[in-house]
């Protein structure tokens, strides 16, 4: 894999909601879940560009077009009594895929964890999705199989909270 010297990452601003926006659906296609999103621009800008948002976003650009993300928060470590960096998403677009773009991705995010003094970086990834999970392999991240994830959303969510 070749590193183009013409690739950059930069913090997303509000006027990329539209570009995010964009990236979440090929993400969701790929994952065949695009019926799955519920995110719109408004809402994108409302969350991720909130004055109190705890969610950021990355851009990579190859000669100035907007062709990754990276969109992530910071968590907590009770056992290492440190923050943690989650990765909710990154993608890049199916073309431009091997440029290195993922890999300066996630170096940029790396950084970030360790400039914020963070004990863990941290995201998964679906289990069938093997190029991914092989890509993750490859850079030294290892795979926590001990770990079950669990999800409430939607209706269950809304229920369970009445009680």
């Amino acid at each position: 894999m070749t590193v183009k010297s013409n690739l950059s990452i930069r913090s997303a601003t509000i006027a990329d909601a539209a570009t995010l926006l964009h990236f979440i659906h090929e993400l969701a296609s790929y994952e065949n879940a695009e019926h799955e999103v519920l995110a719109s621009i408004e809402s994108i800008e409302t969350s991720i560009f909130a004055e109190n948002s705890h969610v950021h976003a990355l851009i990579c650009e190859i000669d100035g077009r907007a062709i990754g993300t990276a969109i992530y928060f910071f968590n907590y470590s009770t056992w290492l009594s440190k923050p943690g960096l989650y990765l909710e998403d990154l993608y890049v677009s199916a073309e431009q895929r091997g440029l290195g773009a993922g890999k300066l991705l996630l170096q940029r995010m790396a950084n970030i964890a360790l400039d914020a003094g963070c004990g863990r970086f941290e995201w998964s990834c679906l289990d069938w999705n093997k190029p991914s999970r092989d890509f993750y392999e490859s850079i030294g991240a290892i795979a926590q199989s001990e770990w079950v994830g669990y999800r409430m959303s939607g209706e269950t969510l809304v229920e369970f909270a009445k009680g």
